[in-house]
C-alpha cells in the first residue's frame, strides 16, 4: 500500500521537474529573445539617428545662414557709397560663407535704413538678388528699439536659402521634394562705420 501511495507523488515531482528544466533551458536560450528585442528597438533608435542627423544639418544651416546676414550687413556699413554691381558680389559672399552646404533657392535684400530725429526708421534705398528694389524709399522699418538712435543710419541685411531634410521626410512618407524643403531666414542690422550715411548711387 505504501509503495502504491507514493508513486503518484514521484510522478508528479518528475513533471516539476521536467518543467522547471525546460524553464531553464528557455531562459538560457536567447537567441530568439535578442532578435525579437532587436526587431522593437531597431526602427526607434534609426530613427533617432535619422532625426539627429536632420536636427544637426538643418541647425548647422541656419547658423551659417545668420553668419552671411551679419557679414554682408558689416561689409556694407564699412563703404562709403556702394552701388548694384557691389551689392550683387553679395551674393557671392554668402554662398562662400554657407558653404560647403548647398544655398538652392538664396534671396538676399539689402537695405539703407536712415532714423530720423524723432527716432523713426524709413528706407533709404534697397536691393534685392535680382536687382531690383524691394522697398519704397521713405516706407517705415521695424528696427529694434536700441538701434533707434536717432539720426543715425542702419544697413538691414535679410537672407533667406532654402533647406530639404534629406531623410527624415524621405520618399517612404510619400512626401515630395516641396513638401521637405523649408525656408531659412536671417536678418541682421548694423550701424555705418564711415560718415553719416552709406549711400547707394544706382539704387531706388
Amino acid at each position: 500500500m505504501t509503495e502504491v501511495a507514493t508513486r503518484p507523488e514521484t510522478q508528479k515531482r518528475g513533471i516539476l521537474t521536467r518543467m522547471a528544466e525546460g524553464l531553464r533551458r528557455l531562459a538560457r536560450e536567447r537567441s530568439g529573445a535578442s532578435a525579437m528585442e532587436f526587431a522593437f528597438l531597431a526602427p526607434i533608435l534609426i530613427a533617432i539617428y535619422i532625426s539627429s542627423f536632420e536636427i544637426t544639418t538643418g541647425y548647422s544651416v541656419s547658423q551659417k545662414t545668420l553668419k552671411a546676414a551679419g557679414s554682408i550687413a558689416d561689409i556694407v556699413t564699412r563703404q562709403d557709397v556702394v552701388n548694384k554691381a557691389f551689392l550683387s558680389e553679395m551674393i557671392d559672399a554668402a554662398e562662400a560663407t554657407i558653404a560647403p552646404s548647398p544655398a538652392p533657392g538664396l534671396k538676399l535684400r539689402i537695405t539703407g535704413v536712415m532714423v530720423d530725429s524723432a527716432g523713426n526708421a524709413k528706407v533709404l534705398w534697397s536691393w534685392n538678388e535680382s536687382g531690383g528694389t524691394p522697398y519704397a524709399k521713405g516706407s517705415p522699418v521695424d528696427v529694434p528699439a536700441d538701434m533707434k538712435k536717432p539720426g543715425s543710419f542702419l544697413v538691414r541685411s535679410e537672407l533667406s536659402v532654402q533647406h530639404t531634410m534629406l531623410l527624415f521626410f524621405g520618399a517612404p512618407a510619400g512626401l515630395d521634394h516641396s513638401s521637405r524643403t523649408i525656408t531659412i531666414n536671417r536678418e541682421f542690422f548694423y550701424r555705418q562705420r564711415l560718415g553719416s550715411d552709406v549711400p547707394c548711387s544706382d539704387c531706388g
